[in-house]
Parts: C-alpha cells; sequence; structure tokens
C-alpha cells in the first residue's frame, strides 16, 4: 500500500469573526487597544479526516457555505487548523482563485515569469514551457498588455495555463471552470484529465456535476463545514441531488405554508 500524499487527521478550521461594529480603522484600533473587540466563534471545517492516495482524484460538493474552499486552503497551507493535524507529501499548483496573484501592473508575459517562479519552477522550466503556457491561455496577441486591462476571463486563462504547466504531484482546482466561454472550459478539463493520466493527484471544487463525474473518481460530501459522506463518486453525486431535492421540496412547503397563512390574514382583514 503506498504512503498516502494527503492525510487529514480530525481537523478543524475555526474563524473569529467581530460581533460589533466599528465607524472606521482608528474605532476598530481604539477597541482593540481597550481590549473591547468581541468576536464570535465560528466553526468552518469540524472534525474532518480524510485520506488520498497518489494519483487519486477527488471531488468537494456541497452548497454555498460548506467548507469545501476552506478545506482546500487548508490543505494548501494557507490556513492552519485550530484542531487536528494535515500532511501533505509531495508539491501543490493551488487554483483557487485564478489571477489573484497576478501583478496588476505587470504584463501577462511578466506575470508569467513571476508566477512560475512562486509555484517553484525553474527559470529553465519557464523558458522551456513558455511558449506551450501562451498557446493554451490563447492568449499570444495580449502578452506584453498589463494585467490589469485583462478581463477575469483573461486572467483565468492565463492563470490555469502557468499552474497546470509546472507538474505539480498534487493540483488542487476551485471552481476553475466557472469563468471562460464553454470551449475553453473543455479545454481545460481535458487539460485536467490529461494530467491524472500522467499520476496527479486531483483536488477538485465545482458545482457543476457533470465536471465532477467527468473527473473525479472519489468525491468528498460536506455541509456546513461537517462530513456527511465520501466514496465514489457516482454514489455521493446520486446521494447529494436527493438531499438537494429534499430541500427543494421542503423550502416549497415552508413558501406555500406562508402564502396561506397570508391569504387567511388578507380574509380576516377583509370580513372585519
Amino acid at each position: 500500500m503506498p504512503q498516502p500524499i494527503i492525510e487529514l487527521d480530525h481537523v478543524t478550521v475555526r474563524y473569529n469573526l467581530s460581533r460589533q461594529k466599528n465607524k472606521g480603522l482608528k474605532e476598530y484600533m481604539k477597541a482593540m487597544a481597550r481590549r473591547e473587540l468581541k468576536f464570535q466563534e465560528f466553526i468552518a471545517i469540524n472534525d474532518v479526516s480524510l485520506t488520498i492516495q497518489p494519483g487519486e482524484s477527488w471531488g468537494f460538493i456541497g452548497t454555498n457555505g460548506a467548507g469545501k474552499s476552506t478545506l482546500l486552503k487548508t490543505i494548501t497551507g494557507i490556513l492552519r487548523p485550530y484542531k487536528g493535524t494535515v500532511r501533505v507529501a509531495g508539491s501543490i499548483a493551488p487554483l483557487l482563485e485564478l489571477g489573484a496573484g497576478f501583478d496588476q501592473e505587470l504584463t501577462g508575459r511578466e506575470n508569467i515569469m513571476m508566477n512560475g517562479l512562486i509555484l517553484g519552477m525553474s527559470v529553465r522550466d519557464i523558458y522551456s514551457r513558455f511558449d506551450e503556457i501562451v498557446d493554451f491561455s490563447e492568449l499570444e496577441n495580449f502578452l506584453d498588455v498589463p494585467v490589469k486591462n485583462y478581463s477575469s476571463g483573461m486572467k483565468s486563462r492565463l492563470g490555469f495555463s502557468i499552474a497546470t504547466s509546472s507538474r505539480a504531484d498534487i493540483l488542487i482546482a476551485d471552481e476553475v471552470l466557472a469563468t471562460g466561454d464553454t470551449a475553453f472550459q473543455a479545454k481545460c478539463e481535458a487539460r485536467m484529465a490529461e494530467l491524472l493520466e500522467g499520476g496527479t493527484t486531483l483536488l477538485f471544487v465545482s458545482h457543476n456535476m457533470s465536471s465532477v463525474q467527468n473527473l473525479c473518481e472519489k468525491t468528498l460530501w460536506l455541509e456546513h463545514g461537517v462530513y456527511q459522506a465520501s466514496g465514489p463518486t457516482e454514489e455521493m453525486l446520486a446521494a447529494y441531488a436527493d438531499y438537494l431535492e429534499r430541500m427543494a421540496r421542503d423550502e416549497d412547503l415552508y413558501l406555500s405554508e406562508d402564502e396561506e397563512d397570508e391569504e387567511e390574514k388578507t380574509a380576516e382583514e377583509v370580513n372585519a
């Protein structure tokens, strides 16, 4: 049995949310100096354990606020767990917020160099893969334009192209197919499938269940930071679809009851 490439052992992530409103930074600093700041504890991830083997592809599903992105940021080391441990045995190419790491004043060409170095690529590697990055991004006519003039879709293209050229052991992708045109989304999905065939481990967050189905052999389901289930993707997506259907039925029932109450109230007012 190979050694796991990622191990999450009873991981809990906690945020402290401010319970008071301050009019500005000055008031906030005064309250901090007087130790008058009040916080409310918020558990974003609650006691989640998971073991991922090299070369596996995992989807992360759940409704908005489920904790999917928080868990990925914890695996990459951006966030530290409040409790539990995270062990990662390999290099990571994070695609969490495509284009977020770009220097807006630098050109696309300069950002390719800078981001490649940040991802651990050598200068020689960047030069050897430069044409590949440009060709995949389809931005050859905009290389010498400052990134601040790029659209969000153009930044996403460039960020995806750089990250997936780094040949990292682990690719972490959070809603990377949510921007850009349909043709480029299909191109990105094909690139990720190609990396999987080469042995890359994939952690993939998406609300597009067909993409999760196509790319991921296993899936973890979270709700409100709590582990719901994990297993073969087909089984998890079926269980998740049933859950969403139950939620929709409950919401429709709730709205119907509200409408009935409103009608009864209106009738009483008319009769009065």
